[in-house]
C-alpha cells in the first residue's frame, strides 16, 4: 500500500486512504510524515481479527468464509459510505481479497471502476497448509476452510472490474477460473535507490531469515528449515551461523537446542539486519503470492535460497538470480554451494540487483498501474 500510494501521488494523483489496523498491524500515525498524511488523508478503522471460536464454529453452519467475514467492520462500512456520498472517485481500488466484504456498499454508493490488486489467491496457501498438516482432525477442518474460501472467491471475483494480480502465475490462475474482465500482472515494486545495495564482502558467511512468525506459512518453513534442513548444514559447516528476525519471534516459539541459531526478534531496522548477513533463506512450503523480502533482498544485492513456492512470481533464473531447493537435501545443498564457494554469493547478489531493479523498480510498476487503471475507466 506505501508503494503504491507514494508512486500514485509522486505522479500527480489525488488520493484517499481508508485502512483497517488490528492487534497485529497497528496505524503508526506518528511514523509516517506529515506531507503523506496531508496528502492521502489517510484514516483507519480498528477491526479485532482475532480469531473467535464462536464465530469460527458459527460459520461452518452459516457458511461463511470464516478467513474473510472477520476483517468486516460496520464502523469502517459507515464510514465508507459516508465518504462515497461525498464525494466522487475515478477509481476504488482494494488492497488485497479481505477488502472485498465492502464491494456491496461501494456498488451502493459509487459508479467507480472497482479494482482489487490481489496478493495471492488464499485459498491456495489454506489448501498447501492443510495438506501439510499431519492432525487428521485439523487437516479436515483446515480443508474446510480452505474450500469456503475457494467458494468465496471464484464469487467475489466476479464481483470486481479488473484484477492487477501481483504475479504472472497467479494471472494465469485467475484467467483458468473463468475471469474474463480486464486482468493484468502488476507486480510488487520497491523504490530500488532506497534499498543500500550491500553485496558479501565480508570473509564470515552468514545465514539469516527475517519475517513475521505470527504469520502461519513463516513459521511451518522456519520448524521445517530448523528439523530437516539445519542438522544437514551443521554436519558439513559446524560453525555456520543462522540469524533469524521477525515480529512475533521467540526463543520459546522456535526452541533454543538449534545449534548457532541466533534469535534477534522484531529488529529496528529490517535493511540493517539484512544488510549484516550473506545468504537470505526463505524456505517457504504453503504461501502464494510474491514474497516481497525476496524483492528487497535481490535489491540489496543478497544471494538468496528459496522453495519454487517462495520464489513464485518472480521471474528469476534459477542458480543466476537465486538458488532453489524444495527438499530438505536440495535445500542443503544449494546453501553449501554457495558457502563453499563465497564469490558465488557476490556474484549472485550482483545479478539479483540487476533483476529487482529491471523489474520490480516502482516507477515502472505505477505507470503499468495508471495504464490499467485508464483502460478500466475507458470501458466503463
Amino acid at each position: 500500500m506505501n508503494n503504491i500510494s507514494r508512486g500514485l501521488l509522486s505522479q500527480g494523483h489525488e488520493l484517499k486512504l481508508i485502512t483497517i489496523y488490528t492487534h497485529k498491524h497497528d496505524l503508526e500515525l506518528d511514523k509516517m510524515s506529515q506531507e503523506y498524511i496531508d496528502k492521502t488523508d489517510i484514516e483507519g478503522v480498528f477491526v479485532d481479527t482475532k480469531v473467535n471460536i464462536v464465530d469460527a464454529f458459527s460459520s461452518l453452519i452459516t457458511q461463511d468464509s470464516y478467513n474473510v467475514s472477520r476483517f468486516f467492520s460496520p464502523d469502517l462500512d459507515i464510514r465508507l459510505a459516508n465518504l462515497l456520498r461525498r464525494k466522487k472517485f475515478d477509481i476504488i481500488h482494494l488492497e488485497s481479497l479481505f477488502m472485498t466484504p465492502y464491494i456491496g456498499t461501494i456498488r451502493r454508493h459509487s459508479k467507480a471502476p472497482i479494482v482489487l490488486r490481489s496478493h495471492n489467491l488464499e485459498y491456495i496457501i489454506w489448501e498447501r497448509i492443510a495438506e501439510g498438516t499431519r492432525n487428521p482432525a485439523k487437516k479436515a477442518y483446515l480443508k474446510y476452510l480452505s474450500k469456503r474460501l475457494k467458494d468465496y472467491e471464484l464469487s467475489v471475483i466476479h464481483d470486481v472490474d479488473g484484477i492487477a494480480a501481483i504475479s504472472a502465475e497467479d494471472e494465469e490462475k485467475y484467467a483458468s477460473l473463468g475471469f474474463e474482465r480486464p486482468l493484468l500482472t502488476i507486480p510488487f515494486g520497491i523504490d530500488t535507490d532506497q534499498y543500500p545495495f550491500s553485496p558479501h564482502k565480508k570473509e564470515k558467511v552468514t545465514l539469516f531469515h527475517i519475517g513475521a512468525m505470527d504469520w502461519r506459512p513463516n513459521l511451518e518453513a522456519m520448524l521445517w528449515f530448523l528439523e530437516d534442513v539445519w542438522p544437514l548444514i551443521n554436519m558439513k559447516f559446524p560453525d555456520l551461523e543462522l540469524h533469524l528476525a521477525g515480529r512475533g519471534l521467540t526463543d520459546d516459539l522456535l526452541g533454543t537446542s538449534y545449534k548457532n541459531v541466533v534469535i534477534h526478534g522484531e529488529v529496528e531496522s529490517a535493511k540493517d539486519f539484512m544488510a549484516e548477513h550473506s545468504i537470505m533463506i526463505v524456505p517457504l512450503l504453503s504461501a502464494g503470492g510474491i514474497r516481497v523480502k525476496i524483492i528487497e533482498g535481490m535489491a540489496m544485492g543478497k544471494a538468496i535460497v528459496s522453495t519454487s513456492v517462495g520464489a513464485e512470481g518472480i521471474d528469476a533464473t534459477p542458480n543466476q538470480h537465486l538458488a532453489i531447493g524444495d527438499e530438505a537435501e536440495t535445500f542443503a545443498t544449494a546453501i553449501s554451494r554457495l558457502v563453499d564457494a563465497p564469490e558465488r554469493i557476490t556474484q549472485m547478489g550482483h545479478e539479483a540487483r540487476d533483476l529487482a531493479s529491471k523489474l520490480f523498480d516502482n516507477r515502472v510498476i505505477i505507470d503499468n498501474l495508471i495504464q490499467f487503471y485508464q483502460s478500466l475507466d475507458s470501458e466503463r
